[in-house]
Order: C-alpha cells, then sequence, then structure tokens
C-alpha cells in the first residue's frame, strides 16, 4: 500500500507542476521555484540542513538554495516526484514518512493557497487521522510560545489540549487545518478561533513553528 507520505509528496509535485514558478506562495517572499528549491535541497544537500535552525549558518544555507533555484523549474520537481538518493539521510527506513508527511503536506497548501483562498483539498482516506495523530504527538512543542492556553478541536469531536492555562485559546478545524495553524500558516486556515479577546490577541501575535 503506498504510504500517506509518498501520496502527499505526489500531490505536491503535481501541485507545483500545475503552478507558475513565479507564482506567490505562504512562505513569505518565496515563489514557486523557491519553495520547489528548498524541497530539493532539503533531501539532497544535508551539508546545508544546519541552516534551517542555526542562524549563524543560514547565508550558506540561501546560498545553496538559491544555486539550486536557477536549475530549470520541471527538473526541480522531477527531484521532489523522485525522491531522495539512497545517500539522504531522507532514504533511511522510515525516514520519509516520519520527516516528510507534515512537511509536503503544509508545503503543499502553502503552493495552493499562495494566491488566495482554495477549494478544500482532495485527500487520501485516513490522512487527516494520520495528521491529527502527528498534530498532537507535537502540540506541546509547536504551541510553546503560545502565550495563552491551546486547546485543539476537530469537528467530530475530537479535543487535545496543547498548552494548559487558566485562559485559553480553542481552536476548531480539521487536523490539516490545525497543522497549518501550528506550522505558522494560521492567516490562511480554515479555523474557528474561541476564546477570551487577550488570549485570541496573544495567540494572533504568537511565533509559531515547528
Amino acid at each position: 500500500m503506498t504510504s500517506f507520505s509518498a501520496l502527499e509528496r505526489a500531490r505536491l509535485a503535481d501541485e507545483l507542476a500545475a503552478t507558475d514558478s513565479a507564482a506567490p506562495t505562504l512562505c513569505e517572499g518565496w515563489t514557486a521555484r523557491d519553495l520547489a528549491a528548498h524541497l530539493v535541497v532539503r533531501e539532497r544537500r544535508p551539508d546545508s540542513t544546519p541552516g534551517l535552525m542555526l542562524r549563524p549558518l543560514a547565508g550558506w544555507t540561501d546560498r545553496v538554495r538559491r544555486g539550486y533555484a536557477q536549475r530549470p523549474y520541471a527538473d526541480l520537481i522531477r527531484l521532489i516526484r523522485t525522491g531522495p538518493p539512497r545517500t539522504s539521510p531522507f532514504a533511511l527506513p522510515g525516514a520519509d514518512s516520519a520527516a516528510n508527511l507534515a512537511e509536503h503536506f503544509v508545503h503543499c497548501e502553502d503552493v495552493r493557497r499562495g494566491r488566495g483562498p482554495a477549494p478544500a483539498a482532495q485527500l487520501a482516506d485516513g490522512l487527516q487521522d494520520e495528521l491529527w495523530r502527528r498534530l498532537t504527538r507535537q502540540a506541546r512543542l509547536t504551541f510553546r510560545r503560545a502565550g495563552t492556553g491551546v486547546v485543539l478541536a476537530t469537528p467530530d469531536g475530537r479535543e487535545h489540549v496543547a498548552v494548559r492555562g487558566g485562559t485559553k485559546v480553542r481552536l476548531v478545524g480539521e487536523p490539516g487545518e490545525l497543522l497549518l495553524v501550528a506550522f505558522g500558516r494560521g492567516r490562511a486556515a480554515d479555523v474557528r478561533r474561541e476564546g477570551p479577546a487577550e488570549a485570541l490577541a496573544a495567540l494572533a501575535s504568537a511565533r509559531l513553528a515547528v
């Protein structure tokens, strides 16, 4: 059976192929081409990975990404679609699913929603449940800077306390939409926010990212 991570990789590649390389994305300042180059570099240039987390090394990471962005757009999409080479850490057993499922889901939505609201994506059966499992496992980490208590809830009644607190915000949406909030894409997510005004303001101004 094809894994969810493989399905989301294919969906992301298809979305990039259907999008002009100069189209904006939800990644501020990045076009579809820039995002495609980032995805290729992430899997194929491990020497540039530390710069994604360590600011002193970010210049090298950006230089490598900009170099790959000069390649033909179709070649970048092909490299994304075919996956990491055998020498990549992402080719280790289980690494693609662990590290790329949420990444590819979010980046696909970055492309789809870069020019404004988009219709609901047609996702594989069971994917929302898997995204909920991933989200709740890392919720304490991803919402640690929320500045308020946070409860995640889905329309079918599931709930998870991400951050405990006297005042709290309740976020209601499909797991994929809640994941977008966790990855800092709250403005583009179809999520209902409930709670006191000061708690809502704190969450709105927080820097959320995985």
